[in-house]
């Protein structure tokens, strides 16, 4: 499976979207400091995750989620 996802963090209030092949290991690496954009802090939390048979089917949505701005993202959350 594939996933494509979208973690907050309530200190910097920003939300960050992004693809992964195991959502539980790529949330720790956001938590810990090993990727370059979400290092600045570790408070980040899953708040959105949907999964695809394909890696094709998940990198498109990951391009549509990253066009929508926050009021978009912030109804695809509470859905």
């Amino acid at each position: 499976m594939f996933y494509v996802y979208i973690i907050y963090s309530r200190s910097k209030d920003v939300y960050y979207k992004g693809f992964t092949y195991d959502l539980k290991a790529r949330l720790l690496k956001h938590n810990s400091g090993e990727s370059n954009y979400t290092s600045s802090t570790s408070d980040w939390e899953l708040v959105y995750s949907a999964s695809f048979v394909t890696k094709a089917e998940a990198l498109k949505e990951e391009k549509r989620l990253k066009r929508l701005n926050r009021t978009s993202i912030e109804k695809l959350i509470q859905k």
